[in-house]
């Protein structure tokens, strides 16, 4: 699983020998054995995975002096060939914007064994609590500090800021245990429960994203042409120098283009396997910020008129053992293998919860009703084959074989979110023996047992993700009520001039 060169290009034929009902006995044992090393406690802010063999098995440990010599070794290397004074120690608050902390790069060996700390709070509510913010939960947790312990693979020279690397961090409480409500740590958990099942997920964010000068922000009239020649090359230097700086920060770009609206740019990743696709897309959200700034722009995931630009996450399911699409199959007929159709359907039926966490803002979700007046609470979920106006676009074409796209999230969601939610909720799929079949007479015709609309209000949306039981097992009880309760605030405080003006200095 380590080549995804070797995994692209293996042959995709039908789901393999084993037996369907093997493997779904498989999975089901699986989901019992992870539910029973993970008990969350029910009060917010309690820890108690401390007996988890999960810590070591998805790489959230904290790690020992030995297993780091080797990639130390290379650090110093780099270090010493690029002049570096400072390294960044970044971590993704719940809103999948990047907090961190510096350091001189002369500290770097011994913060890697110590980490650094970091008050709570930065990480689980919103920038700046008031006395009334934290009512919903337990405040002495709240300013609590936790520890920032560095993953060295991601260690990457930053191209857009001088001589400063960086490094993405794990959270952990003062006393070693992951912090249950980081949603990386929930993302490789839940990449940890699909390689447990034999599989592994192949996916990448395809993001939107607005560049304005400031003068445009209060009013742009500007004319744009979806993949207009002229427009992808209006300024060549900026697009070029964000391009080039991902690539050497890890992230790979397949294409770039201009989008549907005024100063909109689409941007596609290469597919990796695991925790990779959203740490490209972390890395994103920030480097394109710095990148603007160094132009006089600012670079939005909102579009002007308040809406929000689009997040997709395309993926696809690989046998671990067989190392191939088990979305594909080898008759040659452009559809979903029966796995596949599971996948799907688990995606189907918890897709009012997943909307909760793709599409997390008041504005972000005007762009499911498509700007329709009609008053609606709701609107059904949408599948289809090669269908981009669907919430999960089937596409069967292509050097890349069978993948869906999940087109319920926006450009403001937590990357890490969506993944671990996505996987969550494909796996319940997988597992269910009540999920989407094939009908008789055609056999792309779905019959969900459970069909779930997706509401139009965020508070409808965050009564559907507390209902959701197979969800609120899989992200744990305490980033539930963490995450309920943030929204909870944001809505209370809720105010259109400053909810936009907030998203333009805090997602931007």
């Amino acid at each position: 699983m380590d080549d995804e060169g070797d995994l692209l290009q293996e042959d995709t034929r039908d789901e393999g020998n084993e037996p369907e009902a093997s493997r779904m006995s498989k999975l089901r044992r699986t989901r019992k054995k992870v539910t029973k090393q993970h008990l969350f406690s029910t009060e917010v802010g309690e820890t108690d995975i401390s007996n988890s063999n999960d810590n070591s098995r998805d790489g959230t440990q904290i790690p020992t002096t030995p297993h780091l010599s080797s990639r130390m070794k290379h650090i110093k290397q780099e270090m010493t060939k690029n002049h570096l004074q400072f390294v960044r120690f970044e971590a993704t608050d719940l809103h999948g914007v990047s907090r961190s902390k510096s350091i001189p790069a002369h500290f770097f060996q011994e913060k890697v064994i110590h980490g650094i700390c970091m008050p709570r709070g930065y990480l689980e509510l919103i920038p700046s609590p008031k006395d009334d913010e934290v009512d919903h939960i337990r405040a002495t947790c709240f300013n609590s500090d936790i520890v920032l312990m560095p993953e060295l693979s991601t260690f990457r020279v930053l191209p857009w800021a001088e001589r400063t690397a960086r490094v993405i961090c794990d959270t952990f409480t003062v006393t070693g245990e992951p912090l249950l409500t980081s949603p990386r740590y929930i993302a490789k958990r839940q990449l940890s429960q699909l390689l447990d099942s034999g599989f592994s997920l192949l996916s990448a964010f395809i993001y939107d994203f607005c560049i304005f000068a400031v003068p445009e922000i209060i009013n742009s009239k500007t004319i744009s042409f979806p993949a207009s020649t002229l427009l992808n090359n209006h300024d060549q230097p900026f697009i070029q120098e964000l391009v080039d700086g991902l690539y050497h920060t890890g992230a790979n770009v397949e294409s770039f283009s201009s989008s549907t609206r005024p100063g909109q740019m689409e941007i596609c990743f290469l597919p990796e396997f695991g925790i990779s696709s959203a740490d490209n897309a972390f890395t994103l959200r920030t480097g394109v910020k710095e990148v603007a700034r160094k132009y006089n722009y600012i670079a939005s995931f909102f579009i002007e008129t308040g809406f929000c630009n689009s997040g997709i996450l395309s993926h696809s399911l690989w046998d671990v053992n067989e190392k191939k699409n088990m979305f594909c199959s080898s008759s040659g007929i452009e559809e979903l293998t029966n796995t596949g159709k599971k996948w799907l359907a688990g995606l189907l039926k918890h897709s009012a919860a997943l909307s909760c966490l793709m599409a997390p803002a008041v504005s972000c979700r005007k762009r499911y009703s498509k700007e329709s007046k009609d008053l609606k609470d709701s609107v059904p979920t949408t599948w289809g084959y090669n269908d981009n106006s669907c919430a999960f676009n089937i596409k069967c074409h292509g050097e890349k074989g069978t993948r869906i796209e999940n087109k319920l999230g926006s450009a403001t969601a937590n990357p890490y979110l969506v993944l671990a939610a996505t996987v969550a909720a494909g796996l319940d799929g997988l597992q269910s023996s009540d999920g989407v079949l094939a009908g008789p007479d055609d056999s792309t015709d779905f019959h969900p047992s459970r069909f779930s609309e997706i509401p139009l209000k965020l508070e409808d949306a965050l009564v559907a993700l507390e209902e959701d039981q197979c969800l609120r097992q899989a992200l744990g009880e305490t980033f539930i009520r963490y995450f309920v309760a943030m929204k909870k605030y944001e809505l209370e405080n809720e105010e259109t001039d400053a909810e936009r003006n907030k998203f333009l200095e805090y997602f931007i």
